[in-house]
């Protein structure tokens, strides 16, 4: 399969047609490119809130609110595109009010195949900006989507730097992590996450970013970042672990072919096996002797 990951820049669109056209202009040039699978970055969905103003768009509270009520026809925009193209979209994640879930939003990314399927993921594990002043919610469970790609398990962004989140989706062949970082030292932190994540459940993780200034919004006006797809540095993939990655800051797609079959191989067959062997850490983390020298 041929996955596609963004590096994004959000644009201050204002009207739903600018909206429209730039995510069909980003889908149909990677399905030009043979992409059967898309992944956009965390956060992406925060230009919606131009759609009601720059006054909107700058107070954070009210651009949650804002682009929220926009993500029904976001969706099925996503999903339009999904089919015309035939192809699975990781939607970029955005601010959702849920009702049955509180009063507060959660980060949810949404996630279409080509035959019309429909799932969302939501973030588990709020960093510090996202609990004060966002007030984000954390919302479980994690989910693992059978799809005809294999099985996908979405990490986002943050959720990538916890090894029991990733171990939680060890059944995943592909792990997605869309990103949305201010500094250098942050998307490090989580391109790191998903190489981890990759070689401790020995598959493949395909990671998106944010890229650029948006000074409109609070949530996402500064941010770093590439695409990114990863493997363990094992049988059948790079010694480097690197199959793909983009230029710092640059926008576009970075594309990289992966064969599911080097995912069951490295699994059954690898160098090492550490999602085999995992379980053998049970214990020892806890009875740690401490000695004094």
């Amino acid at each position: 399969m041929k996955i596609a990951t963004a590096a994004y820049p959000l644009d201050p669109v204002t009207t739903w047609a600018d909206y429209a056209a730039k995510i069909e202009s980003w889908v149909s040039q990677a399905a030009g490119q043979g992409a059967e699978l898309l992944v956009f970055p965390e956060y992406g969905a925060m230009e919606l809130a131009m759609l009601d103003g720059p006054e909107v768009a700058g107070d954070t509270e009210r651009a949650l609110h804002a682009v929220s009520s926009r993500m029904a026809n976001a969706n099925d925009l996503h999903a339009d595109l999904a089919a015309r193209h035939k192809l699975h979209i990781l939607g970029a994640s955005a601010p959702v009010f849920d009702s049955a879930l509180g009063p507060r939003p959660v980060n949810r990314a949404h996630f279409f195949s080509p035959t019309g399927g429909r799932g969302f993921q939501d973030k588990q594990i709020m960093t510090r900006y996202e609990r004060d002043p966002m007030d984000m919610a954390p919302c479980a469970p994690l989910k693992l989507f059978e799809t005809a790609l294999g099985r996908i398990g979405i990490l986002i962004c943050y959720d990538s730097e916890f090894p029991l989140l990733g171990r939680g989706l060890s059944e995943a062949d592909l792990l997605l992590v869309p990103s949305c970082t201010e500094a250098l030292s942050g998307y490090w932190r989580v391109r790191i996450g998903a190489m981890a994540r990759a070689l401790e459940n020995q598959c493949v993780s395909a990671m998106a970013s944010l890229v650029g200034e948006a000074p409109w919004t609070d949530v996402a006006d500064i941010t770093t970042g590439a695409g990114g797809i990863f493997g363990p540095p094992d049988v059948g993939f790079p010694d480097t672990g690197v199959l793909a990655e983009g230029t710092l800051c640059k926008p576009g797609w970075t594309y990289a072919e992966v064969d599911p079959a080097a995912i069951a191989h490295v699994r059954a067959d690898g160098r090492v096996l550490n999602r085999t062997h995992w379980s053998e850490q049970t214990g020892r983390d806890t009875s740690v002797m401490v000695e004094r020298l």
